[in-house]
Formats: structure tokens, sequence, C-alpha cells
């Protein structure tokens, strides 16, 4: 595995203190952000799914806790959208250049607006895949929100 992606070098440009922690990613777990957390010994509010979305036709990406599921109607509101949907995930490798399981927020191909749900900031710490299946960063959570520009709300279901 590699110790660096384009997720960690991202971070270190922007001069944001991380460690990365390693993990046996298991293709087949139910929940792959479930199956993370206990992974890392880490409760799953701490540790955060990336999911990329569209909006009114456009990629966004929300990070949240990887016990809950997203609210389309929320990550939308949030973003001052109508209506948003799960982007297919073919759709998402192509535009993130990482591959599912492995989608980090951080380094994407191509920069899109990103919405954190706000209960994540309550976390002394949280996880945050890497890039690489894994493969997780774990880093305050308002240093994530400062290196993705990222808006703060509440898009839990």
């Amino acid at each position: 595995m590699a110790k660096t992606t384009r997720g960690t070098q991202a971070l270190g440009k922007l001069g944001v203190s991380f460690t990365v922690h390693a993990y046996d990613y298991d293709p087949d777990a139910d929940s792959v952000g479930l199956q993370a957390a206990e992974a890392l010994g880490e409760p799953p509010a701490r540790v955060l799914k990336t999911l990329m979305a569209e909006l009114d036709g456009k990629p966004v990406c929300a990070i949240l806790p990887s016990d809950h599921e997203v609210s389309m109607k929320k990550l939308a509101a949030a973003l001052g959208g109508k209506s948003a949907e799960m982007m297919k995930p073919a759709a998402a490798e192509r535009l993130t250049g990482y591959h599912v399981g492995g989608i980090s927020p951080f380094g994407q191909k191509k920069r899109v607006p990103v919405v954190m749900q706000e209960t994540a900031l309550e976390e002394p710490h949280v996880y945050i895949n890497a890039g690489q299946r894994g493969f997780q960063i774990r880093l305050s959570p308002a240093d994530a929100v400062r290196a993705l520009e990222a808006v703060v709300a509440d898009i839990l279901a």
C-alpha cells in the first residue's frame, strides 16, 4: 500500500497536520465505513464516509459519520440547490480519480463543493479516507473543514 496518495499530498501542501492509518479492507463488508471503524477501533461517529452526489446535475461531496445515511433533501438545502441524488459509482470514480471504497474528499481530480455533517465537529479527531481502500487520514475535523472549504450543516437522514 502506498504511504502517500493525492489526498495526503493535498493536505501536506496545505500544511494540515494529520496521521495515516492502514487497516485490512474487506470488500465484502456490508458497510465499508463501519468495517473501517471496527478495524481502527474507533466509534463510527469518528470514521467519516465520503459520498459523491449530484446536486441539480452538478457534482458535490458529502462527508458524514459511517453509521448514518445522508438526506438528499438536506444536502441540497445546505448548498442552496433544489434536488440531489447519489452519483453512480463509475461516474464518481471518473470524477474523483479514486476507486469506490477509497474515495477521499482530498486531492480529487476536480474540486467540487463539499458539505460536512455538523456533528463531526464535536469529535476531537476524525478519520477520512486518504484515497485508497484500507487507508485513512486522522485529523482535526476543523482542519478538514478548512482544507476542503466545506459547508458545515446537518445532512443526516
